[in-house]
């Protein structure tokens, strides 16, 4: 017994969190504010639902499918503080910031000259996509603002790419180089949305016009007319709603270190 709850405690000390955790979603057939949505997830489940990724969302609408017929809330809140995040959900460990543009205008990130720049969202500009597939960088040639590069690297590919160290850095600006492209879109941007579970997940799937109305509607509902898109409303409104409970996976076998691995 000491033998297996040594290896499960390994175990989940060694994975990420979305290795080593499958997320089970729940849709509740009550309306009640966000606020309210909440208090009865963490007393029932875990959470209103966080999303981490893609498959994230297919997940949730497979869970809820035939169930969730009108707008529900999940657990995303606007709040007053901007943090840096991955579109692709990956935590932020590396940067590259230009020393000319530290403090640069825009809430999107975009890579000149093998460095990082702020910029205007609405601003148009090659991207650089990440697949997860080919394990590989793919530049587009096409100019456009930083939120249709997403919606094209998530149709066509993964994602917008993460930088996540030196090296992918330098694989990107080699790409850059040997394409005679001198500033692509990466996958970084600020926003001051947070999950209610706290987790650090920059994972967004807004509609192509929201969020909006940043003074009155800071709650998040998923709509799932539309391939589980998101529309940000007043929290005060009245939804159904969506919790998650997350399951740890433990393998019943005895391994060493390298075979578990």
């Amino acid at each position: 017994m000491a033998q297996t709850l040594y290896f499960s405690v390994l175990l989940i000390a060694l994975c990420s969190l979305s290795e080593c955790i499958q997320r089970r979603y729940h849709h509740i057939n009550m309306k009640k504010t966000w606020t309210e949505a909440q208090r009865y997830c963490r007393e029932n489940y875990r959470d209103l639902a966080t999303v981490n990724n893609m498959n994230d969302i297919n997940q949730l609408m497979m869970s809820v499918n035939d169930k969730l017929t009108t707008f529900g809330w999940i657990g995303l809140k606007r709040s007053s503080v901007f943090k840096w995040k991955w579109s692709l959900g990956d935590p932020v460990k590396y940067t590259n910031w230009s020393n000319r543009d530290t403090n640069g205008p825009g809430h999107c990130v975009y890579m000149r000259d093998g460095s990082w720049r702020h910029q205007d969202c609405i601003v148009t500009m090659r991207f650089i996509c990440y697949n997860e597939s080919s394990k590989g960088f793919i530049i587009d040639d096409s100019s456009v603002s930083w939120r249709d590069a997403q919606s094209f690297c998530r149709q066509h590919h993964t994602d917008l790419t993460s930088v996540r160290n030196q090296t992918e850095n330098q694989q990107i600006q080699k790409i850059m180089n040997d394409t005679n492209i001198s500033e692509v879109w990466i996958g970084l941007f600020s926003d001051s949305w947070e999950w209610s579970d706290k987790s650090e997940s920059g994972f967004r799937n807004w509609r192509f016009d929201e969020p909006n109305n940043p003074f009155t509607e800071n709650c998040t509902e998923i709509n799932p007319t539309l391939q589980g898109q998101w529309n940000n409303l007043a929290c005060s409104d009245s939804r159904t709603f969506v919790c998650h409970e997350d399951n740890l996976i433990l393998i019943q076998m005895n391994l060493s270190w390298s075979e578990a691995l």
